[in-house]
């Protein structure tokens, strides 16, 4: 089945955001205040969109947000293949830096693509979370 990477409107990553990421929570609890202002990209397998990440833009760095794979999908490179695609997406945009809030559960996997990680950390509906930062070598 043919995989895909395109940009996508908002509102088509807001079920598997809301699916994947926050189940228990209202729907609208998934949108974020500047999903207009944002870049949304999805994963299709098929015509199935798998997974989903949204991407800002300030000056040159960017910040990926609400990255979610569905469940039965996780474990077998989508996420891999969609990270990878944002990461030379926001190269190819002049990114110096790209940074994420990303949960402390998935520090290792945003590792083996170069994230490094920062003293930042939080918590937000019991999860605990850790800036991690990819910097962009000219």
């Amino acid at each position: 089945m043919k995989i895909q990477i395109k940009q996508i409107s908002s509102d088509l990553v807001w079920p598997l955001r809301h699916r994947v990421m926050y189940p228990n929570l209202p729907f609208d609890a998934i949108k974020l205040e500047n999903d207009d202002k944002g870049m949304h990209f999805g994963l299709y397998k098929g015509k199935n969109l798998i997974s989903v990440v949204s991407l800002f833009k300030t000056g040159k760095v960017f910040q990926f947000r609400k990255f979610a794979t569905e469940v039965r999908h996780q474990g077998k490179g989508y996420g891999s293949l969609l990270l990878s695609y944002i990461i030379a997406f926001a190269k190819q945009a002049g990114a110096e830096k790209l940074w994420c809030n990303a949960r402390l559960s998935a520090a290792a996997f945003y590792s083996k693509f170069g994230f490094e990680l920062t003293s930042i950390r939080s918590t937000s509906n019991d999860i605990d979370f850790v800036i991690m930062e990819y910097l962009y070598l000219s």
